[in-house]
């Protein structure tokens, strides 16, 4: 998800967050009871039950739960017709008990009526002893239709739950929310590369220089120095200053920094984290695909059943039909990854994680530093290991083949074209295992966009896929072919804006970008005039494309532009293709080097957009590219530094990537990596990137706590936090990409150069 998705709308159940600012309570509010007869002194009036049974209580509600059911809400006790008030913030507090251990209550406190948005909502696990649940929240609504809910259904044994001291206190005083950014010194809590730069960020109202001191894990000193004071950093409003311990060349293990009376957490000096993070950042995949069952000895924790394979609860993506007036056919459409914390499949998004982690592949096979074997055969443990085919490539495929099927079939009014996504018709809550999900999937209509997609990433397979499998190497290309046809005769069918229930939109406005990219890939992988002569007539070609943000699933000139400098191929004018991705990779280099936390990322007014980790990787894609073709140093170490930021060199100092550094994002959107609600369920899998800092702060929990943040002080690890906290294909198609560079340039002979640029021939490559 992203800023051009439609944010979360309405459920059909009491799961998800509202969406509506929130503004600050008012002031001096009288504290009002709520809720009636919370403490079931009068029975168990003015309480509602559903699917339970009701036993004694001691002066509590208790109910006997049956077994079986599918969904958190098949079984419920909740009070309706309670009064919100919008920006009163309120005290929700309960007491209450599970028989056996083990089991979890969803607390909801959310409307009553379709929609059924939920403004609060927590899932404690309950003991047999008991426990009392207090929590904050302010409304984002004025209502009258207010309810609370305790849904405890969806498990497959019965069980006893008890309720007591239920109450919602409006007019408490707001909880502030001030994040734990621990020490002041700011580091890259990973690793640092031996030969590569180090810079740390020292937090201080100093503003001359301070000594600084390296020390090692026995406390010894082994390098020193003084600070650089950096002044204000206007995109967290911290005074500054720059930590340079590059000289320091030494591997090691736990490191620390000291200044100014603080101590860094701990990192390594040193390249094995980085090469364990080119798996786990690709493994994640095999965990987002559908129409599977994740095997627990390939991921231990995270086996599940297959998703949305026809078996209920789901009603499936083996014979999906259109939405209502789009299509009167139904697609085979099983298989694919989940795009992010929901159950949706995008084409657009689809399209930019297959060519990021094709072309992670494919420049570790033509960079001079690229090592190939590192993402072959067996590196990422998946079913498909010890076929002969690199893994990365198998995973790929896993989507690939998805995409393929989203294709319009012959015969239709749009033959060719590309369905755009397919989803739930209505959004589910969380959390919700794929196996669990009972919504109706729809296909949505086809667009150029989605159609031009397929054509440019199944034409990249086409070429990297010929030495492995030639037939469906054919197959892609195939595609590729008849989608460009497509998308030629239909070049403006646009994805709605207004298409955004039960899924995000991915509507672009502009597809001429896209355009330039599938020609770009069905040239490089086939040489065809046709496609060479759209590429130099394109406007796109001689454009700069290289802005603030470089590229995403809405911007793909620039993929284009790296490909066309660093495939191999005989296109016009190419040293100007390769002379404009270094002019932009300069760009980006004045960018890291004026920004205080040393980042190729500054958008404008410091307002940090949705996923704006990866968004800040991609920046450094351009840089490393531009090593790869020039070979200069400068272009390597700006690449290998912009990894500092997402590791925990940051103002909250936090690394962004989780069970990454001494605290990492550990509780991101999603609706079966969901640990934080149910204790049940996993936590997302070592190696998943969070979006990070958004300046839009559009979910209510970031709305309720981080109003008024600056820049990189906008982001939450919280499971609600949709628009701040959220994980998703792309976002970790740009981490595999970038720790796959960095870790190549810690291994042998990874800074050679040559003087026509840093890209050895392939044997049976491109054209």
């Amino acid at each position: 998800m992203n800023k051009r998705r439609t944010a979360l709308l309405s459920l059909t159940a009491l799961l998800a967050a509202g969406l509506t600012a929130v503004p600050a309570g008012p002031a001096g509010a009288d504290e009002v009871e709520r809720v009636r007869n919370g403490t079931f002194d009068t029975g168990t009036d003015s309480w509602w039950t559903s699917n339970v049974t009701l036993g004694p209580a001691d002066g509590r509600l208790c109910a006997d739960v049956p077994g079986g059911t599918a969904n958190r809400w098949d079984a419920a006790v909740g009070q309706n017709d309670l009064t919100l008030v919008k920006g009163e913030s309120y005290r929700f507090r309960f007491t209450a008990t599970g028989s056996p251990e083990g089991n979890s209550v969803r607390a909801v406190v959310g409307l009553q009526v379709a929609p059924y948005d939920a403004y609060h909502e927590v899932t404690p696990q309950l003991s047999v002893s008991g426990n009392t649940y207090t929590y904050t929240f302010t409304s984002p609504v004025d209502t009258p239709q207010a309810q609370v809910a305790f849904q405890l259904g969806g498990g497959a044994a019965t069980w006893r739950f008890c309720l007591d001291d239920v109450s919602l206190l409006g007019g408490v005083p707001p909880e502030e929310y001030k994040p734990d950014t621990g020490p002041r010194v700011r580091v890259n809590q990973v690793a640092y590369l031996p030969a590569g730069p180090k810079n740390a960020t020292l937090v201080t109202e100093a503003t001359g220089p301070l000594p600084w001191k390296l020390k090692n894990a026995s406390g010894a000193v082994v390098a020193s120095g003084r600070t650089v004071p950096r002044g204000v950093d206007p995109s967290s409003g911290q005074n500054v200053h720059t930590i340079d311990f590059g000289g320091h060349r030494g591997a090691g293990s736990g490191l620390t920094l000291v200044a100014d009376g603080e101590t860094s957490r701990p990192f390594d000096i040193g390249t094995a984290a980085y090469e364990k993070l080119r798996l786990d950042a690709a493994k994640f995949y095999y965990t987002q695909r559908s129409g599977t069952a994740i095997r627990d000895d390939l991921r231990p924790g995270y086996g599940r059943k297959a998703g949305h394979v026809d078996v209920a609860q789901n009603q499936g993506d083996g014979n999906v039909p259109c939405q209502p007036g789009v299509c009167d056919y139904a697609l085979d459409v099983t298989g694919g990854w989940y795009d992010a914390g929901d159950h949706g499949k995008y084409v657009v998004n689809g399209g930019i994680s297959v060519w990021q982690l094709l072309s992670t592949y494919e420049r570790a096979r033509i960079a001079r530093t690229g090592h190939a074997e590192k993402l072959g055969d067996g590196t990422l443990n998946i079913p498909e290991s010890g076929n002969k085919v690199p893994d990365i490539l198998d995973e790929a495929r896993w989507e690939l083949e998805f995409l393929l099927k989203m294709q319009v079939p012959d015969g239709e009014p749009l033959a060719g074209m590309v369905h755009h996504k397919i989803h739930d018709e209505q959004w589910t809550g969380l959390p919700l295992l794929p196996s669990d999900d009972p919504q109706k999937r729809e296909l949505h209509p086809p667009t150029t966009a989605a159609t031009l997609n397929l054509a440019a990433t199944a034409a990249q397979a086409a070429r990297l896929y010929r030495a492995y499998d030639p037939r469906f190497a054919a197959t892609a290309l195939a595609a590729a072919r008849k989608a460009w046809a497509a998308a030629l005769a239909h070049p403006d069918v646009l994805a709605s804006e207004s298409d955004g229930i039960g899924g995000g939109t991915y509507a672009d406005r502009d597809v001429s970008d896209e355009f330039y990219w599938a020609a770009t890939e069905l040239y490089l992988t086939t040489g065809g005039r046709e496609y060479r002569d759209h590429i130099l007539n394109s406007p796109v070609h001689t454009a700069d494309v290289f802005g603030p943000i470089s590229f995403d699933w809405a911007r793909t000139a620039v993929p284009a532009r790296l490909d066309l400098a660093t495939v191999p191929n005989r296109l016009p004018g190419r040293d100007q293709v390769r002379r404009s991705v270094r002019e932009g990779a300069d760009r980006y280099l004045a960018t890291l080097k004026a920004h205080p936390y040393g980042m190729p990322y500054a958008p404008e007014g410091h307002r940090y957009d949705w996923g704006s980790t990866h968004q800040m990787l991609n920046n450094a894609v351009v840089l490393a590219t531009a090593y790869d073709i020039t070979g200069g140093a400068k272009y390597r170490d700006g690449a290998v530094q912009s990894m500092d930021y997402i590791l925990g060199r940051n103002a909250l100092n936090v690394s962004y990537v989780t069970d990454y550094g001494e605290v990492s994002a550990q509780n991101q959107h999603s609706r079966w990596y969901a640990r934080q609600l149910d204790p049940k369920l996993p936590k997302p899998p070592a190696g998943s990137l969070s979006g990070g800092p958004n300046s839009g702060i559009q979910d209510p929990i970031a709305q309720s706590k981080l109003r008024g943040c600056t820049g990189q002080f906008c982001f939450i690890d919280d499971i609600q936090s949709w628009s701040t906290n959220e994980l998703t294909i792309n976002w970790n198609s740009a981490l595999t990409w970038m720790a796959s560079f960095v870790a190549d340039q810690g291994a042998p002979a990874a800074h050679g150069s040559a003087a026509d640029g840093s890209f050895r021939p392939v044997r049976g490559g491109t054209r």
